[in-house]
């Protein structure tokens, strides 16, 4: 039966009931009615009609008026209409017959009163009768009203009580199970799906408990399933984590730490029990090298671990879902044997370079020698051989410097030797040294260079080679017969920009970002004087070392401008 029939009989019962409590009312109201009506129209007027006729039967003790006569006949008629209790109508004719002698008897007073006594005893038998009668059934109609009392609160009680248990009882039973299932959907959204309902009724709920039940099955088995190829995925993905020689950090978007490896631990100095869970800005307040992790934009760090120093490497992925970032992942790579291969490297530049500074020095200075025409005249032929070898010889002496230097700046070991001079000397300087190969390509150099200029603090030395290499790379890709402008100005308020444009091929937008990388050379380039790729990443590391910015702007077809800036006297950080 479903709950919308379950409710009509329920409400239909209780209509049954409420209309059986006022059906008894009524039937008992009206047998107290029917008794009353009994009594009243009755015996009440049986004994109306024998004291009227005994009114008139004692008013005359002689013979009748007709006065008399006529209200004796007529009550006696209704008597005689009115006959309901046993032995009334026996007595009512002998009433009668007695009546009837006494119309008789016309002057015998002695016959007269016995029957006037006659007749007074019949009437008084007949009203003594018709009391009784009244008593009788006033007797019976208490009895019927005591009757209905009882069984009417019999059945009110009854009802009242079916009434009452079916208030009580029937919320329950829709409330109950709604609120079990309130409960079990909310085990439910916790991931529980274990939850079963039991419902046994054949209404809406039992199939509402099918329905829930076949759904938590279902969700468990897929539960269950998705957990054990998660579970795997995971521990696979741990076991991944942890044999990997990086050491591995994992924050969520709110900066706590989700996971971590074995590595991570050990340099951090912290167990994984310690470090999964918590959030990671409170480590690093005890911690320098989580702080470091969070802070520091270092790519490089040098880290203390395993009773040694160790150089690692910082990379910070971020995740994203859906363009949303919902956490990041920091990984240490341990660079500690490419670290140490980069310093024997360096040495080894540093060595060599230095080591071959003076057999160059030395070729250089046999070559002045030979062309002495005191040691002894040469030929045509042998003085092209002496200058070819003094080209060599000074392009080696030039690799080997710029060795040098970039060996130095690695190491760290780079001096500077800072002091104030006027930028137009740096620009002096710098063409004069340059001046006999540009003249060779034709080539104008254009010096803008105000005399008001407020002198630079810089290392004069480093700053010079720094212009010198930047004109001669301008000189060396122009055309020849083209214009080279080398232009010092004010930038702001404690910079002076010195800047160097030619008008040759320009660079490919494509590698202006690695122009000043070390060892990077522009593919494609064809040149009679190859280089190493080392001066503009040593001017770089020069520029910077002074507080100074160098950068590129170049376009394909519109050549070239290079720059760098130097501090004012009294401006510099």
């Amino acid at each position: 039966m479903t709950i919308k029939n379950k409710l009509r009989a329920g409400f239909s019962f209780l209509f049954v009931l409420a209309l059986l409590c006022c059906g008894l009312s009524i039937y008992f109201l009206n047998r107290l009615s029917a008794d009353a009506k009994d009594i009243l129209k009755d015996n009440y007027k049986s004994v109306q009609f024998t004291k009227d006729m005994g009114v008139a039967i004692d008013a005359s003790p002689g013979i009748l008026t007709p006065q008399q006569a006529k209200i004796i006949e007529e009550n006696l008629v209704k008597e005689e209409h009115n006959i309901t209790e046993p032995g009334e109508g026996r007595l009512t004719d002998s009433l009668r017959a007695e009546y009837e002698r006494l119309k008789q008897v016309q002057n015998d007073p002695a016959k007269i009163t016995l029957l006037h006594s006659d007749i007074k005893r019949l009437l008084y038998g007949i009203m003594q009768l018709n009391m009784n009668a009244i008593i009788h059934k006033d007797t019976m109609a208490k009895a019927t009203a005591n009757r209905a009392i009882l069984l009417v609160a019999f059945v009110a009680t009854f009802l009242f009580l079916v009434a009452f248990s079916f208030v009580v009882n029937f919320p329950s039973y829709i409330a109950n199970p709604l609120k079990e299932l309130t409960e079990k959907i909310k085990e439910v959204s916790k991931r529980n799906y274990r939850q079963q309902l039991d419902f046994t009724s054949n209404d809406e709920f039992g199939e509402l408990a099918r329905a829930f039940n076949t759904m938590t099955i279902k969700l468990d088995e897929y539960e269950n399933s998705n957990l054990a190829s998660i579970l795997f995925e995971k521990k696979r993905i741990e076991t991944i984590i942890n044999s990997m020689q990086d050491a591995i950090v994992g924050l969520d978007e709110k900066s706590f730490i989700i996971f971590v490896n074995q590595v991570a631990c050990t340099l951090i100095g912290m167990s994984e029990q310690n470090l999964t869970g918590r959030y990671a800005p409170d480590i690093a307040l005890e911690n320098d090298l989580m702080r470091n992790l969070l802070v520091n934009d270092q790519p490089k760090m040098k880290i203390y671990a395993d009773n040694r120093e160790s150089y690692y490497s910082k990379a910070v992925l971020s995740i994203l879902s859906k363009d949303i970032v919902i956490g990041s992942v920091i990984i240490l790579k341990n660079i500690t044997e490419f670290q140490q291969m980069d310093e024997a490297k360096t040495n080894f530049i540093a060595t060599i370079s230095h080591e071959l500074k003076t057999p160059i020095s030395s070729i250089k200075m046999s070559l002045k020698l030979l062309e002495d025409s005191r040691i002894g005249e040469v030929n045509t032929e042998q003085r092209q051989l002496l200058e070819n070898i003094d080209e060599d010889a000074h392009r080696l002496l030039q690799i080997t410097t710029e060795l040098l230097d970039m060996a130095q700046v690695e190491t760290g070991k780079l001096h500077l030797n800072f002091g104030n001079t006027h930028p137009r000397n740096i620009v002096d300087y710098t063409v004069k040294a340059l001046k006999t190969t540009a003249e060779q390509k034709q080539i104008e150099i254009n010096v803008q260079c105000d005399e008001n200029l407020p002198d630079v603090h810089a290392d004069l030395d480093k700053s010079t080679w720094v212009l010198i290499n930047l004109l001669s790379n301008a000189i060396k890709y122009s055309h020849e017969k083209s214009v080279i402008d080398l232009t010092v100005k004010k930038r702001q308020a404690d910079e002076i920009e010195f800047s160097v444009r030619d008008h040759g091929r320009g660079i490919d937008q494509q590698y202006l970002s690695r122009i000043f990388d070390r060892y990077f050379k522009i593919p494609g380039t064809n040149t009679d004087q190859p280089g190493t790729g080392l001066g503009l990443a040593i001017a770089k590391d020069f520029i910077e070392a002074q507080a100074g910015k160098i950068g590129v702007e170049s376009e394909i077809g519109e050549g070239s401008r290079f720059y760098f800036t130097l501090k004012i006297i009294g401006r510099q950080s």
